[in-house]
């Protein structure tokens, strides 16, 4: 049996269980065969024991947010997000992206699919984000999103959405492949899925879907940045409380990553997209760590939640 079978079978069995937090870690229990297996493996959960961290290394590693104990009053450069005059010519010649970038983007995609060990067809692969216009910066990720038809795998597709989110998260844990100092992470999106951004290219078409220009970008830092503050400062007060008040914690940490995924539908939703201080703020609480600091505190909360301890 492969690796989606074995995802797809135990899947199903989970939707028709009552859904709990604990069944949720049975799941993620018994995709352990396909995770740490595949060509790409370069690590794996110690004795099957320790789940991998999901953090992302950057340069900017700030070990607390600013303000916070520990953190090293660190703050993110406004100067950043300034509009570049050209895009990066390390990537591009002119409007064009150079074939060499081109083909180093797709045998990583094409090793990434061999690992899955399942039949799927990618109708595009595009690279968008602050690479694919001028508001690139040395912070800049590589965004690769490979477009496959969900529906023709499996006609249920949340559970095709759940096994690429694992596989592509999995993936981008085990991996430090950094092209010209640009970090390169893998999305996998359903066709027919609405993009919204200002610059959008495909690979496989050789053409831009959105091309960028350099008159549309206008950042209202000075917002953002208070916005960034509000979330980081919610985070840091459950942090105070999470060891003592962890049931507690937990409901707030949920809330509070409701709160951004809100904010930043909102920033990427308006006429703005991706220049919103809304998307700037989730840039900035992703650079300072903020997100996956959010991220670990809710697995070591639960944890906490489930242990017994002796008196």
């Amino acid at each position: 049996m492969n690796k989606w079978q074995q995802y797809l079978e135990e899947a199903r069995r989970s939707k028709k269980k009552k859904p709990s937090r604990k069944s949720g870690a049975g799941l993620e229990k018994s995709l352990k065969f396909f995770l740490d297996t595949g060509p790409q493996k370069k690590g794996g959960w110690p004795g099957g024991k320790k789940r991998p961290s999901f953090r992302r290394k950057k340069f900017n590693d700030i070990s607390a947010p600013p303000g916070a104990a520990g953190g090293l009053e660190e703050e993110v450069d406004p100067e950043s997000f300034e509009k570049q005059s050209s895009l990066d010519p390390h990537f591009w010649e002119g409007t064009e992206l150079k074939p060499k970038i081109a083909r180093r983007l797709q045998k990583i995609v094409d090793d990434f699919i061999e690992g899955l060990n399942i039949e799927m067809t990618m109708e595009d692969l595009r690279f968008t984000g602050s690479l694919a216009n001028y508001n690139w910066s040395k912070y800049s990720d590589i965004d690769l999103h490979i477009v496959v038809d969900f529906s023709k795998i499996d006609e249920d597709v949340d559970i095709v959405k759940g096994f690429f989110d694992s596989a592509r998260m999995r993936w981008n844990d085990l991996h430090d492949i950094m092209i010209y100092g640009h970090e390169v992470e893998i999305y996998v999106e359903n066709a027919g899925e609405v993009h919204r951004t200002s610059g959008l290219y495909s690979i496989t078409k050789k053409e831009w879907m959105v091309e960028p220009t350099p008159d549309a970008i206008d950042f209202d830092f000075v917002s953002a940045r208070k916005k960034a503050d509000a979330i980081q400062t919610q985070f840091n007060l459950i942090q105070k409380f999470s060891e003592n008040k962890p049931e507690a914690a937990l409901k707030s940490i949920e809330r509070l990553k409701k709160k951004i995924r809100k904010m930043r539908l909102a920033g990427l939703t308006s006429q703005e997209q991706e220049y919103s201080a809304e998307n700037i703020a989730f840039k900035i609480l992703r650079r300072e760590e903020t997100l996956d600091k959010l991220n670990d505190m809710k697995y070591d909360t639960y944890d906490k939640i489930l242990s017994l301890r002796l008196e």
